[in-house]
């Protein structure tokens, strides 16, 4: 059962896919039509789900579920990455590769191998103030309040810790 995300309850449990490239006007408008047509039929053991999405920055992908009304059980949440993978191949993209951290710089999404994490920082690209997209908030009021987030306020801040 879809409802409009600003509906949701801050509770509501989420998940965020990150593309590996922003999307197109077009490319965005045509992924939510497809988004939007499976949260109404998302669902779980025969109970609708009560879930929306938002395509953010153009470049990431959020689905949401307000577990109060029913909750997101293994299946369903099989069908949502069985879904994700078709929008991949359809849209030529990737959602589910961890080893990409995107951060906000110059007003733009910028993608940054989690190998030269340590390098960004070393060489002053990035600084525990770098805004940081973590795809690792789980509720939609962590999205709501601290998203994007200081770097230095996630499990990046090992990244800026003194050397001993």
């Amino acid at each position: 059962m879809y409802v409009p995300f600003h509906q949701l309850p801050p509770h509501s449990r989420l998940w965020i896919y990150q593309l590996d490239r922003p999307l197109s006007d077009q490319e965005a408008k045509a992924m939510e039509q497809k988004l939007e047509e499976f949260v109404t039929e998302w669902s779980s053991h025969s109970n609708d789900l009560q879930a929306s999405f938002q395509i953010k920055e153009k470049q990431f992908v959020v689905l949401a579920t307000n577990e109060q009304v029913a909750s997101a059980s293994g299946c369903s949440i099989d069908k949502s990455v069985n879904f994700l993978r078709q929008l991949e191949q359809e849209f030529r993209v990737q959602l589910f590769d961890r080893t990409q951290l995107a951060f906000q710089q110059g007003g733009a999404v910028q993608l940054v191998p989690m190998a030269q994490i340590k390098a960004e920082v070393e060489n002053g690209t990035l600084s525990p103030d770098s805004l940081y997209f973590d795809t690792l908030v789980s509720t939609v009021g962590g999205l709501q309040q601290q998203w994007p987030v200081p770097a230095k306020d996630t499990w990046l801040a090992r990244y800026f810790q003194p050397v001993s």
